[in-house]
Parts: C-alpha cells; structure tokens; sequence
C-alpha cells in the first residue's frame, strides 16, 4: 500500500515565530544558528528562491515575484524596474529549530564586490544553477571566490520544471568546469504530464508538491519495485560508495557489514556533512524555485549539512568571550542613517556598548536591528555566531574589526601568539599561522580595478556638496565605486566596474538624493606600461622657508611584474644605499609608487614596472615631504623621456544563439578586434560562442547583439585582462581619451 505523509511548514513556523520573543530569537545558541549566501549567475533563480524560503518559514504572507517588483530583498528602486539584485541584501528566518541568515548576493558581473563583501560574513553558500545553462560564466567568478574563503557548498539546480532542463549536463558541468566533486542525494521525477516531483536517494521516497496551497505541503512515497524502486536503490548505493572514499567512519561501517543496504540514513546523513564540511564533495539538489517546488528540502540540507558558526572562524577563539566582530557592509536608510552590518565572530553586541573599530576609532552602538532587506526588528542583544544591524557607527568601513577596546585586541593577539608556541608548531607552520594572524587584522576585501571611467558634474554649483556628500555615503557602501579629483581638469572622476554600475550609481544619485548630475562619456580604463628600461638622476636644491633642501636620486625603471620597488643589488650602490636610514627608504618608495598611479599618455595607471633605486643622496634638514616630490619628478621624468605602450583591457564574452545566427554574428565580431576561441553546441538549437574582446570596441554590444539576432541572441561579459595594442589602435585610443573622436 501507497503510504503519503504530508508536511506544512508554513502554519507551524509562524506560530512558532510568533510565540518567540526577540530576545530569545537573538539569543540563539551558535549551534542553532547558520549563515549562508547564496550565489549564481544572473537570472538563475537567486531571489526567488529566496523569496519562496521566507515565505515557507512564515516571513512572509504572500510569494513577492521578481518580474511584479514585489520581492523583499530587490528594494531598490531600480532593482525592481531592472528585475535584477544590485545590492547584497541580509534576511533572517527560523526553519526546523534552526535559525538561518540569508545573504541574496547579485549575479552581474558589475556588482562582483557585493558578493566578495558578503562571503566574509557566510559559513557555507547555496550556488543555484540554471538547469536549461548548467555552470555559466558568474558561476565560475563565484565558485571561486568561495573556493578563496573555504566555504562549503550546496547546488541547487533551479528551473527543473522546464521542458529542456537537463540535470545530468549540469551535473557534468561541475565536474569539468569547477573541477568539484558532486554526489546526487536528488534526481528529477517528472510524470507523463510533466509535473516536476523529487526522488530522494537517501530515504528512497518520492517527494510531490502540492500546488493548490502554493507548495507549502508535499507528500512523501514509499516507492514499490514497480515505481522503480531498484534503479533508486542503486543511486543510494552509489552514493554510498562516493561517500564511503571520502569519509574512514562510513567506509568501516561499509567493511564491517559487507553490505550498502544495512547502512542506516542516519550514517549517511552524517558522512554527508563531514564531507561538506571538510569541502571534499558537494550535494545536488534540484527543484523549481518559480513552481514552489524542493525548496523545503534545500532549507532542511542547510540545516542539516552546511556548519554552524562554532565549527568554523576558530582563530577567533583568542578573543575568548570578548566581542570580536567583521563589518561586512554599509547601507544608509534615510530615516536611520548609516547601518553597519556585522557578523559576531565572538562575545556579544548589546544596545548602547562601546566599541573600538579598527583605525582605533571609539564608535558607540545606538541601536541594534534584525536584517530583513530594507526592514528593520529592533534586539537589545545579538549573540556570537549571528548578523545584526548597528546604527549610530559613523567611522566604521567595510572590513574593519570590532573589539571592545584596544587592550582586548592587543590581548587576543597575545594569547593567539602563546596558543601558537605552546602547541610546538615548526617553523614552517608559525610562517603560515602568522599570515592568518594578518588576515584576521586586516579584513578589507581586495578592490578590483575599475573598467570605466567617467567625470560627473552637478546640476549647479549650489549642488557641489549635496553632490559629494552623497558620492561619500556611496562609495562607503560600494568599495567598487571610485571617486577621485583630477587636478588638472578640475573634474570630479567616478571609476565603475561596468556600464550598468555607472548607470545605477546616476540614477542612485537622483532617486536617493534627489540630483540630477552629468556623467560625461564613458572612457576606458586604459593602463600603461613602459618599453625598454631606462635610468635617469635627478638632482633638486631649493631653499624653503630659510632651510636648505636638497636630494640627489638616481632611478631606473625595468620591466617587472612583481615587485614594485627594490634597491640596486649591485656593489657601487648597495653600500651607499645601506648608509640610507630605512624611514628615508620608505618615504622614498612612497614619493616613487606614487607616481605610477599616472602614465603620460591618457593618465592610466603604470603596470608591469620595477622601480629600481641605485642611488640617493639626501642634504641634512631636507623636509620628507621634499623628497617625496623629487622621487615622483624623477619618475615622471624616466616615463615622459622614454615613452610608455597603452595595454588595454579584454573582456571575455559568452554568447547563446541560435544556430541559423551565429555566422551573422561572427562577421560583426571579426570587425571588433574579437578572437573566436570556441563554437559550441548547446542544447539541440543553439550555439555558445566563446570570445575575447577589447572592451573598447563593445559599448552598446548588448543592443547590437539583440539586433543582429532578432532577440534570439544572449550574452555574458567578464573582464579577462589587458593586452597590447598596435600602433594605430593606440593612437585612436589616445585621440577618444583626448575627445578628438
């Protein structure tokens, strides 16, 4: 007989919630707790699957859509008219006992640094995947920035309900794209009708949902020999096998029974985890985020697979029970002013305590929030393990390091330092433990560099301070953004990752600041680089304020890609350049580099160069301000004497089209500078067409792309580097930047 227990997660849970107060919610033990991101390519289901998550945990009353705009974390304004994530947004909900942070990261290309800020603050990640594209070009970008910060991780393969879902390509793509290990513990079970339901490998059932009440119940099936019990038996089977290579506990319990069928769920369920845990493999699942369907078994593999707080962040344990915190984001609400995101690492945050940021900053927290996107649940107390919003923090940046005091630091220090030695550790291993020591002071994610270039103006001079008020309150959200001063032209600069950043950080201006302002033309982020090593002295005297300055330098520049600044090692120099005292050193490779940041071409930033300094004579009472200037002047001489070669950046596309355009296509390409790397088949109608391009000959591609195929035609664009250019390309590059073209 056919046995069907039902489950609906909805009804109980909000109770719960409502029966639990704030206090008890954030005063969860660390064990209860597990904070995830989840992570995709554009378009794969991030936000709605979110969204279908707070909504079966009782969050919500009703399922917010993301092409109605009626989603809880895209609440920007233009998020909604988009239909896409700009800003990573932080929810929190209960599930099963269990209280999960979610963190919805964008998936452009543009918007890569929320992503990076975010998974400083996660234990684990699901990374969602389109079952009609498999792995797509974000998918790599975000499975290696997990891979940098250790993170296990869940697949969800979305979009399993569509007629050309293909779960086994997916599966294939992780293996050979992400070089990752995956265990099916899911396999699709479409009926006759093509209703989408789940075959459990691990309890052998069946799983369908039940659409009438949006599928927040689904039913559990017993499967008979007839519904094709044994071919599930063999993927358990397998599973076990898979796992039993990975995990000694499961693989003893495998030897000591002879048999795959007496291996209880339980011990697989456990061998599951530790796997997870120990990033040796990594579970699919798969559903339909859109059709309300595997999204309660995604939350219960979160709960039961992803590692709570205290099995991870262990080099925070110096802190004891003092309170250690990262700041991860910064968003500024209107009413509320600038709100802090913080991930507890240790101790606890109360309303009202001091706290110490790192750039020694005192900062006092005024109130505490829940995150839920743009709403806020006023807590007194949030405890280690947990995310929380501060309010009243005015110095703090992203990356920065909450502590108590300064003593509290300076002693978790030494008592990391005393661990360290009284474990015996080599020499070797105290190199390695002091480079995570660093890590754990300096926690400011790394910056990419920016593709564009633009100057903005306000609509008025009245409008001047209003304007750059609100480019501050921007950048301390978005580290990406660049804003900078042209002293030459008088212009106020942004740098962007993209065309989409700088148009949302324009509109950003005028619907939150209410400022019309004027991005000028876009301009590429060309660098430079120099041709043949060169060396120059020059040598400066000048009278200040009725002191005597006066430095003599001698400088080379050499092609280099890795260090910046070194001392000629050769025998007439090293002697006088021991004689220098190591703060003149430091002050002279400060006035060198500085130079770098401007070539005398278009003003791009130098690269690919050594400074090399064989000699340096500096005149007692000379300022080192003084010196500084001469070091850049002698480095701004070499570049302006001997020249320097603009490098330009390539971007990396991947284009889906039809087969009948793809020839049409390529011609346009081809008189783009572009290099066909690969033409493949995907699916039974289209093609994926792999290409390098330079970004300056794609402005406005996506829209010519849409032309050229009709509509039929979709694209995905990364940058990939810089390269050479000829001479004639260079001189029209120079000609655009100068705004002769």
């Amino acid at each position: 007989m056919l046995r069907y227990v039902y489950f609906n997660g909805f009804g109980m849970r909000q109770g719960l919630l409502k029966r639990c107060s704030s206090h008890i919610l954030r005063r969860s033990y660390s064990s209860d707790i597990r904070n995830i991101g989840i992570l995709a390519h554009i378009d794969a289901g991030k936000t709605t699957t979110t969204e279908r998550m707070l909504f079966y945990a009782g969050k919500t009353r009703s399922l917010g859509e993301v092409h109605r705009g009626n989603t809880v974390t895209d609440y920007l304004t233009q998020e909604r008219e988009r239909g896409i994530t700009i800003c990573s947004s932080a929810v929190t909900f209960p599930w099963n006992g269990k209280r999960i942070n979610l963190l919805d990261t964008p998936g452009h290309i543009d918007f890569t640094m929320e992503v990076e800020q975010s998974l400083h603050a996660v234990d684990g990640v699901i990374v969602v995947l389109d079952a009609t594209a498999g792995v797509e070009a974000q998918t790599m970008t975000v499975w290696s920035q997990a891979d940098k910060h250790r993170l296990p991780r869940l697949v969800f393969v979305n979009k399993m309900d569509r007629p050309d879902a293909d779960f086994n390509k997916c599966v294939e793509d992780l293996k050979s794209k992400l070089e990752t290990f995956p265990v099916c513990i899911q396999y699709p079970a479409k009926s006759n009708e093509g209703q989408l339901g789940i075959y459990d490998v691990i309890t052998l059932e069946q799983l369908n949902w039940q659409q009438k009440d949006l599928g927040r119940s689904y039913s559990k099936l017993k499967l008979e020999p007839s519904d094709g019990l044994r071919q599930l038996q063999d993927k358990r089977n397998e599973l076990i096998d898979q796992l039993s290579g990975l995990d000694d506990e499961l693989a003893d319990v495998v030897i000591s029974t002879e048999s795959f069928d007496k291996v209880s769920n339980e011990l697989v369920n456990k061998a599951l985890r530790r796997v997870i845990c120990q990033q040796k493999a990594v579970p699919v699942l798969l559903g339909s985020a859109y059709k309300n369907i595997g999204i309660q078994c995604l939350m219960d593999a979160v709960n039961h697979y992803l590692p709570a707080p205290e099995e991870r962040n262990e080099i925070y344990n110096c802190f004891g029970n003092e309170l250690a915190g990262k700041v991860f984001k910064i968003v500024h609400d209107k009413q509320r002013g600038p709100l802090t995101l913080v991930r507890v690492m240790r101790g606890e945050l109360k309303r009202g305590m001091r706290l110490t940021c790192s750039s020694g900053q005192a900062e006092v927290i005024s109130k505490l929030y829940e995150p839920l996107a743009d709403e806020y649940r006023e807590v007194s107390v949030v405890s280690s393990g947990d995310v929380a919003l501060c309010a009243g923090l005015k110095s703090t940046v992203t990356g920065d390091l909450l502590t108590s005091s300064q003593s509290s630091l300076k002693n978790a220090e030494k008592r990391f330092k005393q661990q360290r030695h009284s474990d015996g550790m080599s020499e070797e291993e105290d190199d390695d433990e002091d480079h995570h020591l660093d890590g754990l002071f300096d926690l400011a994610p790394q910056i990419p560099d920016a593709v564009y270039f633009c100057s903005i103006e306000p609509p008025s001079i009245s409008s001047q301070t209003a304007m750059e008020q609100a480019l501050r309150q921007l950048q301390r959200e978005d580290p990406s953004l660049r804003v900078s001063y042209d002293s030459i032209t008088g212009q106020t600069v942004l740098g962007g990752m993209g065309e989409l950043h700088m148009d949302i950080i324009k509109s950003r201006i005028l619907s939150e600041y209410k400022i019309d302002v004027d991005l000028g033309p876009l301009q590429i982020a060309y660098k430079e680089t120099i041709e043949a090593p060169s060396l120059t002295t020059l040598s400066v005297e000048k009278e200040i304020a009725g002191t005597k300055q006066n430095v003599s330098i001698t400088l080379e520049l050499v092609k280099n890609q890795s260090e910046i600044f070194s001392l000629d090692k050769s025998p007439e120099n090293l002697q006088n350049l021991n004689k220098l005292r190591p703060r003149i050193v430091q002050v002279l490779r400060k006035g060198s580099i500085s130079a770098l940041e401007r070539g005398p071409r278009v003003g791009g930033q130098v690269v690919d160069t050594q400074i090399r300094l064989h000699n340096a004579i500096i005149g007692r009472g000379t300022a080192d301000a003084f010196i500084m200037a001469t070091a850049a002047q002698c480095v701004q001489k070499l570049l302006s004497e001997n020249g320097t070669r603009l490098l330009e950046p390539i971007m990396a596309l991947q284009i889906v089209a039809p087969s009948e355009r793809v020839s049409s296509i390529m011609a346009d390409l081809s008189r783009r500078r572009a290099i066909i790397n690969d033409v493949l088949p995907k699916g039974d109608r289209n093609k994926l067409i792999l290409i390098n391009a330079p970004l300056a000959e794609l402005p406005g591609y996506a829209s010519t792309l849409r032309t050229i195929s009709s509509g039929t035609a979709s694209m995905t664009m990364q940058p990939c580097g810089f390269s050479n250019m000829n001479s004639s390309d260079e001189s029209l590059a120079i000609r655009r930047a100068q705004g002769l073209e």
